[in-house]
């Protein structure tokens, strides 16, 4: 249960400083997890990510104060961290549906986000197959894309990314270029953005061998790992493996994630059947 108890000071640690700047490595620390993969747990078991967690909260209580008390608009956009009212307004719609000033003479109805409290749920019900692999260094090469994330994503994305990279022909070559213990092709993020809300997504494949001229490389070092087996169809299959790993298996089973890029291994050769099996490669210690 350390996870969800590192978890749940980090948010109370955002909770408590709601009103000074944050930055997702202060906020990490509070977890001992580091910000990429506190900010990826984070986002696996509430759907969002830690900024859209911290705007969501400020505009939730600067709508009750707005309209329990007579502070100036512009004082409150400062107050919750926004340079112009201008600013503040065009958030406060985003998330409310009227501006500061509607909201005020009671035009709309404000959303309001609560205090999260995180926690788990330890069913055993359904089993979960795994294996545990003790693996030496490895490399995979392949292609990589800065993608958005979080609610507020916009341009692009991964799925976008995998679908020129199958009409340009390149995920043909990254098969050819299987030949390691990973036998489908990869997913992974790497190299999270907090500004941005952005990660650093590859399509790649394990290899061992020269890296073609076209491909970039990341080399994985010696490491365990715990590989999920993963039934039915992606996405969805995939999104729900993620909740249990993170909300059920780690806190019961003593793990806490490696500093590595988790692996997403497709391996079936329909992804959307209800049969479909592929893989997720978690990194721990």
């Amino acid at each position: 249960m350390a996870l969800v108890e590192s978890l749940q000071k980090a948010i109370d640690y955002m909770e408590e400083h709601l009103l000074k700047p944050l930055t997702i490595e202060e906020i990490s620390r509070q977890a001992n997890l580091s910000a990429f993969h506190f900010q990826r747990t984070f986002l696996i078991l509430t759907d969002i990510t830690v900024g859209d967690y911290i705007r969501r909260r400020r505009l939730t209580l600067a709508a009750q104060e707005l309209i329990s008390t007579g502070i100036k608009i512009i004082d409150l956009a400062c107050k919750y961290g926004y340079e112009t009212p201008e600013a503040f307004t065009k958030a406060f719609r985003k998330q409310h549906g009227v501006t500061p000033s509607e909201a005020r003479k009671g035009i709309g109805n404000i959303q309001s986000y609560n205090r999260l409290s995180i926690q788990v749920t330890l069913k055993g019900a359904e089993p979960m197959k795994y294996r545990i692999v003790n693996r030496e260094a490895f490399q995979v090469v392949g292609v990589k894309r800065e993608c958005p994330c979080g609610a507020n994503a916009e341009g692009p994305g991964i799925s976008e990314f995998w679908g020129e990279m199958n009409a340009n022909g390149t995920v043909d070559k990254l098969i050819q270029l299987l030949n390691g213990e990973i036998k489908g092709l990869i997913g992974m993020n790497d190299n999270y953005n907090a500004k941005k809300n952005t990660v650093d997504y590859w399509i790649a494949a394990e290899h061992a061998g020269d890296v073609p001229a076209e491909f970039l490389s990341f080399e994985f070092p010696a490491a365990k790992w715990i590989v999920f087996e993963i039934e039915g169809p992606i996405p969805t299959a995939l999104v729900n493996a993620y909740k249990r790993i993170y909300s059920e298996w780690l806190p019961s089973n003593g793990y806490v994630p490696a500093e590595l890029p988790t692996i997403e291994a497709y391996i079936s050769p329909d992804l959307h059947s209800l049969h479909s099996r592929n893989e997720i490669w978690l990194a721990v210690k």
